[in-house]
């Protein structure tokens, strides 16, 4: 399955949400969703076929995990569609980096206080 494809349904996305913070069983997952646990288990399968999921037997249970190099297309994509950062976005960074550091170098004023106060 084609990952732009699995990724269509809500459902799935979820999934992939919630294993991007950790490896899950299907019953926890189908904890967090008001349908039936095959159902979470076809999810589990389509989003395997299109290698977004790995999924690991231990014992009776099966753990998923998050695929992240399944990602890749859908990431080049969106890389490609957002294109290069426009150079005017680079002029205003330039320009507030440059006040920053005005507003930061310390002054002829602020040394005399510093002994001052020490």
């Amino acid at each position: 399955m084609d990952p732009f494809a699995a990724l269509a349904d809500p459902v799935r996305r979820d999934l992939l949400r919630r294993l991007a913070r950790g490896p899950a069983r299907v019953v926890d997952l189908a904890a967090d969703h008001p349908v039936s646990r095959p159902a979470i288990s076809r999810h589990l399968r389509l989003l395997g076929e299109a290698a977004l999921v790995e999924v690991e037997d231990r014992g009776r249970e099966r753990h998923y995990t998050l695929a992240r190099p399944g990602l890749r297309p859908v990431a080049d994509l969106l890389r490609e569609l957002r294109g290069p950062v426009p150079e005017h976005l680079l002029d205003g960074l330039e320009l507030e980096v440059r006040r920053t550091g005005r507003e930061r170098r310390p002054t002829p004023t602020d040394s005399a206080h510093d002994e001052e106060t020490a």
